[in-house]
């Protein structure tokens, strides 16, 4: 019987196991964001490879994969990260290294490596949207003129009311610049010195007592539609989502956008690690990137995606104009120089934290 029991044991590990390991879990950023990958990632991997995908969000994930792999106990294989911490995490080995011709090519034969756009792929990441932290506003908020600069979001005498901010110095000190009138193609460099620095914080000075802070990309589209923010800087893709799929009078000011990567990592130690990778080459090939841009107004990182963009969701919204790389919202546009922010990171943030303490 003890023989029994202990064979019956066995199986039983062994078919959980096996259950298991027919699993992957991403986390990702919530909200419209992680509904634009279940639908154009998630369920199709699924269907075509029988493993099923748990979806977690988080305000970062690339907070808690560094906390879990210092830790050694990792319970996410995949996650979705932004270009700077995913650089970042792999400099402190805290991921796998992903070998990239594992990547499908597209579909004209042209190789992965030569598909993705420059800087989208590394040792460690593989992108999959370029997205943007653009100025929106609630369209009620103003009766006369309305804003299109994002030097108007810093100017609380023409345009009245509070101004949502996200609570990080990264992409804030950046916009901060660009709206006390500074080029984009002149911000890193100023940022590296003193005085670059100093006139991106008096620039805050000037609206800091109409700061609403925000940390979760669900809170702009909210603070604007509930009316206690007049402007917030905020993820493009929430935008577009607040604005066409709810119906809310939300506007995009590309003006000052500051375009950045998402790559998809996989942990250090993930426990599933072969299925992450499967992930990554299936999520990451051109027609599931493109289809991702059906759903949320993110541009998709290989070259090919870009003539399968067509329509919305809705069957009616053409998405290229609300694309952070359509031609015409570009004439100001700022790329994250994530270099900048490797180096800088923990330096700016001590000073942001004192300011906002002050």
């Amino acid at each position: 019987m003890k023989l029994k029991t202990a064979l019956l044991a066995s199986a039983l590990t062994a078919v959980a196991f096996a259950a298991q390991a027919q699993e992957v879990t991403v986390m990702s950023w919530g909200g419209a964001y992680t509904k634009s990958q279940v639908e154009a990632y998630h369920k199709p991997f699924t269907a075509e490879t029988g493993i099923k995908v748990v979806s977690i969000d988080a305000d970062n994930p690339g907070t808690p994969i560094k906390a879990q792999v210092e830790a050694g106990n990792v319970s996410v294989d995949v996650a979705d990260v932004e270009y700077s911490d995913a650089v970042r995490l792999c400099d402190e080995g805290l991921l796998e290294t992903i070998d990239l011709s594992m990547l499908p090519p597209a579909p004209d034969g042209t190789p992965a490596s030569e598909d993705f756009i420059d800087g989208a792929l590394t040792d460690c990441a593989v992108a999959n949207i370029v997205w943007s932290t653009v100025v929106s506003y609630n369209a009620n908020a103003f009766s006369g003129d309305k804003p299109t600069t994002i030097a108007d979001f810093f100017d609380t005498a023409k345009f009245p009311g509070k101004r949502g901010l996200r609570k990080s110095a990264k992409a804030t000190l950046e916009m901060a610049l660009m709206g006390d009138g500074v080029p984009a193609g002149e911000v890193y460099a100023l940022l590296e010195t003193d005085a670059g620095v100093d006139r991106a914080f008096a620039a805050l000075d000037k609206i800091k007592s109409d700061i609403v802070w925000w940390e979760a990309g669900a809170q702009p589209p909210q603070l604007l539609a509930d009316g206690e923010v007049a402007m917030s800087t905020a993820y493009n893709g929430r935008i577009f989502n607040a604005a066409v799929a709810e119906n809310q009078p939300l506007v995009v000011i590309w003006d000052g956008q500051m375009m950045d990567f998402d790559l998809f990592v996989v942990p250090k130690g993930a426990p599933n690690k072969e299925n992450a990778m499967k992930f990554i080459a299936f999520a990451t090939d051109t027609q599931r990137l493109a289809d991702q841009a059906s759903w949320i107004s993110y541009g998709p990182a290989r070259k090919s995606s870009g003539a399968m963009v067509g329509k919305y969701s809705d069957g009616k919204t053409e998405m290229a104009p609300h694309m952070p790389t359509a031609a015409a919202n570009l004439s100001n546009a700022l790329v994250n120089n994530f270099e900048f922010w490797v180096d800088k990171d923990a330096e700016l943030n001590e000073r942001f934290n004192a300011w906002l303490a002050k």
